[in-house]
């Protein structure tokens, strides 16, 4: 009942920017408590948290991404971004948007946590 579309994935040098766009449906009102996430997997690597949100407001990043990604949600139009900027090669990946049921503070960036994931979108970075 609820579907995640990434979007916004490419190619871009290293230094650049790109923002990333997940389209959330929902069947529930927006009053509902729940967290979204941007989570990213490199070939022969495990999946790993990059930023999430709570309803609520509150964020959450990872270590790596600090100072350089920011992740938003517009409720109006049910879109959670990313935007990254200053890329670097490390961030190649495919980047999944999820969600999970409930609001957490901070809201968690353990991919065990969220319970509906998105296809993902592809984001390479070259030097």
């Amino acid at each position: 009942q609820v579907h995640l579309i990434e979007s916004g994935g490419g190619s871009v040098l290293a230094g650049g920017s790109l923002r990333l766009s997940c389209s959330v449906s929902r069947p529930t009102s927006r009053y509902s408590n729940y967290c979204l996430g941007w989570f990213r997997q490199a070939p022969g690597q495990e999946r790993v948290g990059v930023a999430a949100i709570d309803s609520n407001g509150p964020t959450n990043y990872g270590d790596s991404v600090k100072g350089r990604f920011t992740i938003s949600h517009d409720r109006a139009t049910n879109t959670l971004y990313l935007q990254m900027n200053n890329l670097k090669p490390e961030d190649t990946a495919m980047y999944y948007c999820a969600l999970k049921w409930g609001g957490w503070k901070p809201p968690p960036l353990a991919d065990t946590e969220y319970q509906h994931w998105g296809q993902g979108t592809q984001v390479t970075v070259s030097s």
